[in-house]
């Protein structure tokens, strides 16, 4: 008797569900329009924790597909905005949503989930008033209460997923297309594409300036989800360290698709990597230091031009046959300044590597 295909949904989850593809609520194993942003983390986390298990072996490629479908569940349930937009695609209704979990501040889901004590909350307002930091990042550094606690409510107050990337890594496809130096300055790293959507991990929402740019860059809509500073300065220092180049961007309908253990995939992907290595890099900005040594070595050559043209001019006056001779030169120093532009930059970029 033939052995019966693999069903990871069946097998693995226990649905009995037969119509597929499942809805995010079904792959979660929650109650159809579930709101309750906690609930719905646990059930993923549980879920992740448990389909680990089967990452080894003959189920590599499996369980990875169904980790990310459990992922892309995850961010957009507890993505206020998404989930808003999602529900109604299944059919909600605007009255449906009557009982939804009522919008809290920061500070009453702290109190609330006593995450910190009134008397703490006091004290982290003060020290953030005094300071011109955000309550959760000023919470963070008095240490009153772990990172991940205090982004978990912050993340609920800003209706935004909370995201660990533990569970979901960094995308390792669209991080070397970022800018370094926007990832270093406005803390941020790139998870998933979903949905139409980049989702980038940061400590904070990122400003609408910054998803505009990103979102030129990729051509889709940006959405941010909520991580712990901890890990995203961990991961910056891994993805873009000080000496980390921006890769060409190519089209987001252009990402290979998952290598499989067929060799006409693999073949694929062989020919991808090779198109990878041909994109040309693209220079990070010169450092202020590489900034300097461009501008003293063009007025270094600017003074050199200077004094030359004055020699040249008192040469004419008192030989004009010598003087003609010198025309060459000048003509040599006039093209030195931007000659020079062009060598600072140079040593500029060895100055930075």
């Amino acid at each position: 008797m033939p052995q019966q295909k693999l069903d990871v949904y069946r097998d693995w989850l226990k649905i009995s569900a037969t119509n597929r593809p499942l809805n995010f609520y079904q792959i979660l194993k929650l109650k159809t329009f579930e709101d309750n942003t906690a609930i719905i983390r646990d059930h993923y986390r549980k879920l992740n924790a448990y389909i680990r298990k089967f990452a080894t072996g003959d189920y590599i490629d499996e369980s990875q597909d169904l980790l990310n479908e459990l992922a892309k569940a995850m961010l957009c349930l507890t993505d206020k905005e998404r989930k808003a937009e999602y529900d109604e695609s299944l059919g909600r209704k605007t009255d449906d949503a009557a009982e939804e979990v009522p919008s809290r501040s920061f500070a009453e889901i702290l109190v609330r989930n006593r995450v910190v004590t009134p008397e703490n909350l006091k004290k982290a307002k003060s020290y953030a008033d005094a300071v011109g930091l955000d309550l959760h990042m000023a919470i963070i550094q008095q240490k009153l209460a772990p990172q991940e606690q205090v982004m978990l409510a912050f993340a609920e107050s800003e209706g935004l997923p909370f995201i660990s990337l533990d569970e979901i890594p960094v995308d390792e496809y669209y991080a070397p297309q970022i800018d370094p130096n926007m990832a270093r300055s406005y803390s941020f790293v790139p998870v998933m594409a979903d949905m139409g959507r980049l989702i980038l991990a940061s400590p904070v929402p990122l400003s609408l300036d910054v998803e505009e740019q990103l979102r030129v860059l990729f051509d889709m809509p940006i959405r941010s989800a909520i991580c712990t500073p901890a890990q995203v300065n961990a991961a910056i220092a891994k993805y873009y360290p000080r000496d980390a180049v921006q890769q060409i961007v190519r089209p987001a309908s252009s990402k290979p698709a998952k290598e499989s253990k067929k060799k006409g995939k693999d073949a694929d992907a062989e020919t991808e990597t090779v198109k990878v290595k041909k994109n040309r890099a693209v220079a990070a900005p010169l450092t202020a230091q590489g900034k300097k040594n461009r501008v003293l070595i063009t007025v270094m050559a600017f003074c050199f031009s200077i004094m030359v043209g004055f020699i040249g001019t008192g040469l004419i006056r008192m030989n004009p046959t010598m003087g003609e001779r010198l025309v060459p030169t000048l003509i040599l120093a006039a093209i030195a300044v931007p000659t020079a532009w062009v060598i600072g930059t140079k040593i500029g970029e060895r100055e930075d590597d």
